[in-house]
């Protein structure tokens, strides 16, 4: 099958977005490896005087761990789907947060909002990408020198048992329920997208050539291991801005 991209894919998001916070309950660990990829931003006094992007927010549960682990930064949130932001921000925040319609190719025009950040997460966001280097370009202009990017991604180890075993819970559990809500076609996405993207080691490499650097990927636990991964990276200097990290 040919992948969601762009439009497409934002608006099959758009239509999932009413049944997307059930179906990511069912996933046995998928909020607690999520708050645990955020806190692994290690954000000093608990985000005081920061700001952090959440890149892809979905329906807010990255928004949700961002908050948890650094409770003052001021944390602001972007999705191309706005079914999805329309949900996430119709749910309860503090005033330090804010929740903005922006794709991810669109990080540059974000005005006021443009930065520097001291941080940014991702979730499950660059392997829908059809053009990733430029994204994380964008994200490293948008880091101070220095600052931190975690991302929270399907990205396998590349082992074949790993990649045999998505496919079997794609097939037997996450295309099902996705057929049953009418978002087949976004499930199917999801199965082929992760195994049509880079393995773990390849990502890691794609930041050390966009710029990032002292690069970590760190497994998750549960049935998750060897195909979601945390990585970790920090912001070189980009060209015309000074600094140290």
């Amino acid at each position: 099958m040919d992948l969601l991209r762009d439009h497409d894919l934002a608006r099959a998001f758009d239509h999932a977005a009413p049944a997307y916070d059930r179906l990511t309950a069912a996933s046995p660990g998928h909020h607690a490896e999520l708050r645990r990829s955020a806190r692994r931003l290690r954000l000093p006094d608990r985000g005081s005087g920061l700001r952090v992007l959440d890149l892809g927010c979905g329906t807010g549960a990255s928004t949700a761990a961002l908050l948890r682990a650094a409770p003052r930064a001021r944390i602001t949130a972007v999705d191309a789907s706005a079914g999805m932001l329309a949900r996430a921000s119709a749910k309860s925040w503090p005033p330090n947060v804010r929740f903005l319609h922006r794709t991810a190719e669109g990080l540059p025009g974000l005005g006021a909002e443009a930065g520097p950040y001291d941080a940014v997460f991702g979730a499950w966001v660059f392997r829908n990408l059809s053009v990733p280097d430029a994204v994380l370009g964008a994200v490293r202009a948008l880091l101070r020198p220095g600052g931190r990017l975690v991302v929270h991604e399907y990205s396998l180890s590349g082992s074949a048992a790993h990649r045999a075993l998505w496919t079997a819970v794609c097939r037997g559990l996450v295309i099902p329920a996705g057929t049953l809500t009418g978002d087949g076609r976004l499930h199917r996405h999801l199965w082929r997208s992760v195994l049509d993207f880079d393995t773990a080691p390849a990502f890691a490499a794609r930041l050390g050539r966009a710029g990032f650097r002292s690069v970590r990927t760190l497994p998750v636990a549960g049935w998750q291991t060897g195909i979601v991964h945390t990585f970790l990276a920090r912001a070189g200097a980009t060209p015309g801005r000074g600094g140290a990290a």
